[in-house]
């Protein structure tokens, strides 16, 4: 695949259904094209679609919880539930955006009755002091911070959390959310994403246990298409 040829496609048909095998138009093993096929801890498979970075010569695949259909939510939710169940919390805290799609789901499946969702707007009852900047690469001004609502302080406040995300891949809001919760005195367990995307978060994270559904490495332009880069593949779980 050279650097002129089309390596996207509409995405409107991605996350929307489980497969007991890679559908027959996308590739089972490398190079990729278009898809990614991702495989659950249950067998079925989840085709991802493979986004191009800015660079031109790297790729990533994508997962966009909040466009995912109802079976596909469903089905990570069991498994990070499982994996959620093995961190003994006491509460589920989503992160946003995307996290918050599973957080709930994954707070049910736990037995838990409600959980705990931070946020990047500011209502006017907030306090400043319940939040942290999240530095990245879009937003490398720190303009952006993470918040958590005073009225749910004490839902947490002194407890034993587990955090649930939809993917990490830099470790930038998980970061935030351990030094935000941590000022208020709650224990955080580990966290739970449906997806570790590469794994060059974890030289940054290296206190937060993190277990995942499934991880992707990175990608590297290629003869026909992308080519996993071995050494970026993350450990499941």
């Amino acid at each position: 695949m050279t650097a002129g040829e089309p390596d996207t496609e509409a995405t409107t048909g991605y996350w929307q259904d489980l497969t007991p095998e890679v559908p027959a138009r996308f590739p089972a093993t490398p190079p990729y094209r278009f898809g990614y096929p991702a495989t659950l801890p249950c067998g079925r498979v989840l085709v991802l679609p493979l986004r191009g970075l800015p660079a031109g010569d790297r790729a990533v695949a994508s997962l966009i919880a909040n466009q995912a259909s109802n079976l596909v939510v469903a089905a990570l939710a069991d498994h990070m539930a499982t994996q959620a169940r093995t961190f003994d919390a006491e509460i589920v805290v989503g992160l946003p955006t995307l996290g918050l799609a599973f957080a709930s789901e994954v707070a049910e499946r736990l037995g838990q009755p409600r959980y705990v969702p931070l946020g990047y707007s500011r209502k006017f009852w907030y306090d400043d002091a319940l939040s942290e900047p999240v530095s990245s690469i879009t937003s490398p001004d720190a303009s952006k911070k993470l918040r958590l609502d005073p009225n749910l302080l004490s839902l947490i406040e002194g407890r034993r959390v587990v955090l649930v995300d939809d993917a990490i891949s830099t470790g930038a809001t998980a970061l935030a959310a351990v030094r935000l919760l941590q000022k208020v005195g709650v224990e955080i367990a580990g966290m739970v994403v449906a997806m570790k995307q590469t794994n060059r978060w974890q030289a940054s994270t290296t206190a937060l246990p993190v277990r995942a559904v499934f991880g992707c490495p990175l990608f590297q332009r290629g003869e026909g298409g992308w080519i996993p880069l071995a050494e970026t593949q993350p450990d499941i779980p």
